[in-house]
């Protein structure tokens, strides 16, 4: 990312830019500051598409028009899926791209094997936004708060960095609704970020978990049917179901090879007060029990995607599962 900063700061710019990873929020905002170096408001000079399936030769003219009374013009492909095939038309015009236009495209996902890729990279320049680091978001929560005049106590801080999760754009609404709720106030406090942050999914999926491993399956199903009524997809619960109990894994290995809370925390890329919680809800299963807990997720996945189960019952049945005192210590 450090290259796009100084693109702009240069006002020197690739004939050709790729744009995708998970952080979608960079991924856009890095769009809209390279639109905005490339061309400003110059709608003239400006082509967009979005989808798959678009025509080549079309893109192609646009590409090769000369700029209408500018120095530059900027071609925008959003979500075209070309990064995932082989076509050869395609990895050509990017090797053709003049001088006188820049292309930016911004995809999801992209097979670093692909044609395309091969020559956005020999051509110009690929950046992959992934998720800031715990230290990151930090910094950038502790920035953003300060420019409402406003500071957060430390387990306010925690309570919301375990809330929001690690996407930058629920961060920043997150912030706004606290920043906006406690305007006027000297700062803010854990209470606050109770009251008014939304929790995330992540966060249900583990309080669903540690009810299940105390034995609480009743609750544990009442969570669940929570997050149906949220429109949850069953699929989706059940992949973090065992995303979570595959952390847990982690744990408890690490723990058993006698590494301390600071190193655990550096290998899952968390805060202390996390691991601190993950260990607690570990410590109430073997390694061989999580072994099986996450081996039984991936077989009922397995069958909901042959068609052979209903998702709810899949995640009913691997709750249950990992509740059965043939898993537990």
């Amino acid at each position: 990312m450090e290259k796009l900063r100084q693109d702009i700061r240069a006002n020197q710019f690739e004939r050709v830019y790729l744009l995708y990873g998970e952080e979608r929020y960079l991924v856009q905002m890095y769009k809209n500051q390279l639109k905005k170096a490339i061309i400003g408001d110059d709608t003239m000079n400006l082509n967009q598409y979005t989808g798959k399936g678009l025509p080549v030769q079309e893109v192609e003219n646009a590409v090769m028009t000369m700029p209408f009374f500018a120095d530059r013009r900027l071609v925008l492909l959003e979500d075209t899926g070309l990064f995932k095939s082989s076509d050869e038309q395609w990895s050509n015009l990017v090797k053709t791209i003049p001088d006188s236009c820049h292309v930016l495209f911004v995809e999801q996902e992209v097979d670093k094997r692909s044609r395309m890729y091969k020559a956005v990279k020999e051509c110009g320049y690929c950046a992959e936004m992934t998720h800031p680091s715990m230290q990151q978001r930090t910094q950038w929560i502790l920035k953003g708060f300060g420019r409402y005049g406003l500071k957060i106590t430390q387990s306010a801080l925690d309570s919301f960095l375990e809330k929001t999760g690690d996407d930058m754009e629920n961060i920043r609404n997150e912030m706004e609704k606290l920043a906006s709720f406690c305007m006027g106030k000297e700062g803010i406090t854990k209470e606050d970020v109770d009251f008014v942050c939304t929790e995330q999914i992540e966060n249900r999926i583990f309080d669903m978990t540690q009810a299940v491993a105390e034995g609480k399956t009743q609750y544990a199903l009442e969570l669940y049917a929570d997050l149906l009524a949220l429109k949850e997809p069953g699929m989706r619960i059940l992949f973090l179901i065992a995303r979570q109990m595959n952390q847990l894994l982690c744990v408890k290995e690490m723990e058993v090879g006698r590494q301390n809370k600071d190193q655990i925390a550096a290998a899952l890329k968390v805060r202390s007060f996390v691991v601190n919680k993950l260990l607690g809800q570990a410590r109430q299963f073997t390694i061989d029990q999580l072994i099986r807990c996450v081996e039984r997720c991936v077989e009922l996945e397995e069958a909901v995607k042959r068609g052979n189960m209903n998702e709810r019952i899949a995640v009913e049945m691997v709750l249950l599962s990992i509740a059965n005192r043939e898993y537990h210590a």
